[in-house]
């Protein structure tokens, strides 16, 4: 088994990288390296936060993945030094932003949602308890209804007297 240094596994991860996007297959005959090899060492670079297309040339079809990577790395960064990650990786400063607002949107989102969520469960267990509460009612009346008629009845067997419907 051959090791390649750092700096070779960089610089074949940087082919796959935006502005080339390069092709497993392509590097792979290029290179004489397995492509199991460069899949593994592309999904190493994902894992450590490098983002690396899925091969798609066309950023806007890049994994979520790929895109919140982006947004990541160009999160502290002035517009001047934006501009150039951007051009680096092969993409325009609006793709950027526009990833990154529905970043912000998607957080956003799921916060009211949950929110919404939690006011609405309350909501239903007080009308469960609200139910709950009148059944228990009902039945109550209900028991007392039944002991009534079973005493009625009974107080006729007694005194005999005659039943009234």
């Amino acid at each position: 088994m051959t090791r390649y240094s750092e700096e070779i596994k960089y610089s074949i991860i940087k082919r796959m990288m935006p502005p080339n996007n390069e092709s497993i297959k392509l590097i792979s005959r290029e290179t004489g390296l397995s492509e199991a090899t460069l899949h593994t060492w592309k999904r190493k670079a994902r894992a450590n936060g490098i983002a690396v297309p899925s091969g798609e040339p066309e950023a806007e079809k890049w994994s979520t993945q790929d895109k919140f990577l982006i947004v990541v790395e160009t999160a502290s960064l002035s517009e001047i030094e934006m501009a150039e990650y951007c051009r680096s990786k092969g993409l325009f400063v609006e793709q950027a932003e526009a990833w990154r607002d529905a970043c912000m949107q998607a957080n956003g989102g799921v916060a009211q949602q949950v929110a919404q969520l939690q006011k609405d469960l309350r909501q239903r267990d007080k009308e469960l308890k609200d139910v709950q509460k009148e059944l228990r009612r009902k039945e109550a009346a209900l028991a007392e209804a039944a002991a009534l008629l079973v005493l009625r009845k009974k107080a006729q067997a007694i005194w005999g007297d005659p039943v009234e419907d």
